[in-house]
């Protein structure tokens, strides 16, 4: 619906609607609020009421912590939309490209202790990948700094799996691998990893994705994310092509087979 139609269907002025969507307003009001799940038809009332608790919390710092088990999965919902992912990953193998016993390790030595619990993250891990094997995978773009291929990650098997997985990868029409090299020295994405996704909908706005141990970020303005385009194109001219990064990680793979 365009503001328009929900303007006329709610009563709710246009200049309001656009606030609230455009995040402008701190809160929604209880019977805006209302109006607003009513017309979209969102009838159970356990989101219902956890909507109105966000609302009132929402000018609270770190308020999302509390509604995690309500929230939708943002990132895999994007990720699931998005028909192009560009990604910088300087400290580990990226997940989408990671083998299990590589997402094991990484979630051990995350402290994740319960071993059930590294199991469903494991688990959970794989299917998200799911996304790369469908009939129309997004084009996937992705720039791994030689220290997470240098790295030693669970066992000299766990890298070698690792590492062939990524020369099996990239031989995917839809996916091209880009090691950015030490020799490169300083680059512009020196400040940490991140994520660009695209979206086959001209109105739909890319998507910068950053992840600390602690929060999770979404960056959409247009200038943040041309910031973002342009630190990845920078950083992709300094990387090794992909055929000279499938060289690169066979011959690491050989001399973990020594």
């Amino acid at each position: 619906m365009t503001l328009n139609d929900v303007a006329k269907h709610t009563g709710i002025s246009r200049a309001n609607l656009s606030k609230i969507e455009q995040a402008e307003s701190k809160t929604v009001p209880a019977p805006t609020l209302n109006k607003l799940l009513k017309l979209y038809e969102v009838n159970d009332p356990t989101v219902q009421s956890a909507m109105h608790e966000l609302s009132k919390l929402a000018g609270q710092k770190g308020w999302w912590s509390l509604y995690k088990g309500l929230l939708p999965q943002t990132l895999t919902d994007f990720e699931a939309e998005a028909c192009a992912l560009r990604t910088y990953e300087a400290q580990v193998v990226p997940g989408l490209l990671q083998t299990p016993a590589y997402a094991d390790a990484i979630f051990r030595a995350n402290r994740v202790r319960d071993d059930n619990e590294i199991t469903q993250r494991v688990t959970a891990r794989m299917a998200r990948q799911n996304i790369l094997n469908r009939l129309d995978p997004p084009t996937y773009l992705v720039i791994i700094d030689e220290a997470a291929i240098r790295r030693m990650v669970g066992s000299v098997n766990v890298m070698r799996e690792q590492l062939r997985h990524l020369t099996h990868m990239a031989a995917r029409d839809s996916i091209d691998i880009y090691v950015l090299p030490f020799s490169a020295g300083a680059h512009t994405s020196t400040e940490g990893s991140y994520s660009v996704m695209d979206f086959p909908d001209p109105r739909d706005a890319s998507i910068v994705y950053l992840e600390s141990p602690t929060t999770t970020m979404f960056l959409e303005e247009d200038h943040q994310v041309r910031s973002y385009n342009d630190m990845f194109g920078s950083t992709q001219s300094c990387s090794m092509s992909p055929a000279q990064t499938l060289d690169f990680l066979n011959h690491c793979i050989q001399e973990l087979e020594e």
